[in-house]
């Protein structure tokens, strides 16, 4: 990709995560992060076709916990994450389609519980290779 074709976002943004039917989420790039997050109320492991999945349950609008969207996916990976704290968690990871405009790729997302946290979604670095990120600029990109 040259140049021109560069996706450029800013520090904050809006996206969505279509496979997820969130049809807008905020988020922060977090450069310092290597995988991103996504705000989960509740999780709970199941085996379907034996594999593991997760039933989660996100709530995409900040300071709005009552508007919920219920979520399954495959766990794709358990991890220990770090937070800006220092302190280590165990996380699950699933992977998922992340819009911006009208670029699209596949992302992987830790479930984490960001009530305390300004945004219900962090973009970690694995998700912005080959994207420019200005941070000293917001909402760069137009919503579909």
């Amino acid at each position: 990709m040259n140049k021109e074709q560069q996706l450029t976002i800013g520090w904050k943004e809006w996206g969505a995560l279509p496979e997820l039917g969130i049809e807008h989420i905020h988020m922060k790039t977090d450069t310092g992060a290597k995988t991103s997050a996504i705000h989960t109320v509740d999780y709970s492991l199941y085996e379907k076709d034996n594999e593991e999945w997760v039933r989660f349950v996100v709530a995409p609008i900040q300071d709005d916990d009552d508007t919920r969207v219920e979520c399954h996916l495959p766990v794709k990976d358990k991890r220990t994450v770090t937070n800006s704290g220092g302190m280590k968690t165990h996380r699950i990871v699933v992977e998922t389609l992340w819009q911006i405009g009208t670029h699209q790729r596949r992302i992987e997302l830790t479930l984490a519980c960001r009530k305390k946290m300004k945004f219900r979604m962090l973009l970690g670095r694995q998700a912005m290779r080959d994207i420019l990120v200005k941070p000293d600029q917001s909402h760069l990109i137009k919503q579909n």
